[in-house]
């Protein structure tokens, strides 16, 4: 039996699946509950949210044999049918690829007749932004005034590339970025159902790496997974994803609120014979001192921010050795040092240069740490 990607085998398949997306859930549970369902759907927001997901969700749910299910039962022929991709009443449109007006009209045509086993036919159009002025044109009569056996929901990435006139025929629902914190919990509860043993912190990582999308981080869990195995360790996480050791960034922040230039050097020496991109260094030294600047700000760093563990008493332990104004300067400056290595020729020297005049600047506070 050929391998399920973890991204396909863990889709949600109810409304209470779908993580950081309550604000959705809850009103098109309310919707199917109340009996007042729109004809037409926007789904909208980044790549790998659940857009899809949801889209497949409401179908069916509509669809659902239980009667008054608000979430599909996911057992009965139609919600099978959705799930396994080959239900005749539910159809998902590739709108890159089914974009011009004859598409549409193509479309239209089947309108008119009813369901062949199911409440309603429903049309998941992907990337629906895609679709070609005249194709949405051609739409827009038979989306004000559809049949009432036909439900549209329409998935997009880019919005503003929709014109108004479909806009205003759609309910809109913006799926937001899933924060670090659920990605982690949601993948602990999938490493702990597939028996993999890794830490937080790697968990911590991906989510990092994911930006939010949760099939992204599924995608690279896949590869740690599959150069790993099921023993996953802190190191190998961050060699895998290219990303620099977490010590050798607390040790060169360290030396520049410290004013230890030799400290500083001996890191980006570390860093030089690792092989680790000077930009990819950068990057992480800018996001590390947000970390540490948010986490004297906030009132719950571990839940907000993500950290786990250890990593946030290194970061307050860091936080401790100069005042708000001295990490905010570093953090300009980094920025500025980031900004520039794009088109630099001299990585290492800019890097070497920007950090030790960070070490070399004197306190900006008064009451600063010794």
């Amino acid at each position: 039996m050929s391998y399920l990607v973890l991204a396909r085998k863990w889709r949600p398949q109810l409304f209470a699946d779908l993580i950081g997306q309550e604000h959705v859930s809850r009103t098109l549970a309310n919707a199917i509950t109340s009996g007042r369902v729109h004809h037409a759907f926007l789904f909208t927001g980044a790549r790998g949210v659940g857009k899809t997901s949801a889209a497949r969700i409401l179908a069916k749910a509509l669809n659902c044999e239980q009667d008054n299910a608000v979430e599909p039962c996911n057992v009965c022929r139609s919600c099978v049918e959705i799930t396994e991709g080959h239900s005749v009443d539910v159809f998902e449109i590739d709108g890159a690829s089914n974009n011009g007006v004859d598409d549409v009209r193509e479309l239209r045509e089947t309108l008119r007749y009813m369901p062949a086993q199911s409440r309603y036919k429903v049309f998941i159009i992907d990337e629906v932004h895609m679709l070609s002025i005249n194709a949405f044109n051609a739409l827009l009569k038979t989306l004000e005034e559809p049949p009432e056996h036909v439900k549209f929901i329409f998935a997009t990435t880019e919005p503003h590339k929709i014109p108004v006139t479909i806009l205003s025929r759609c309910q809109r629902f913006d799926f937001r970025k899933i924060p670090a914190p659920k990605v982690v919990a949601q993948l602990r509860r999938i490493v702990d159902a597939e028996k993999i043993e890794i830490s937080d912190r790697s968990l911590a990582l991906i989510a990092q790496r994911g930006g939010g999308s949760m099939r992204d981080c599924l995608s690279t869990l896949d590869q740690v997974v599959a150069f790993c195995s099921e023993n996953v360790s802190d190191d190998d996480v961050q060699g895998l994803l290219g990303m620099v050791d977490q010590r050798l960034l607390f040790d060169a922040l360290e030396g520049c609120m410290q004013q230890n230039c030799s400290m500083v050097l001996e890191v980006i020496r570390r860093v030089d014979d690792l092989g680790h991109s000077f930009r990819q260094f950068s990057q992480e030294l800018v996001e590390t001192v947000r970390l540490i600047i948010l986490c004297e700000l906030v009132a719950d760093p571990q839940e907000e921010l993500g950290l786990f563990g250890d990593e946030l008493q290194a970061l307050r332990h860091l936080a401790a050795l100069a005042c708000q104004d001295d990490w905010q300067r570093l953090l300009s400056l980094l920025i500025k040092t980031e900004s520039e290595l794009a088109g630099s020729v001299y990585p290492k020297l800019l890097v070497e240069m920007s950090l030790i005049r960070a070490a070399s600047l004197p306190p900006s506070c008064r009451d600063a740490p010794p």
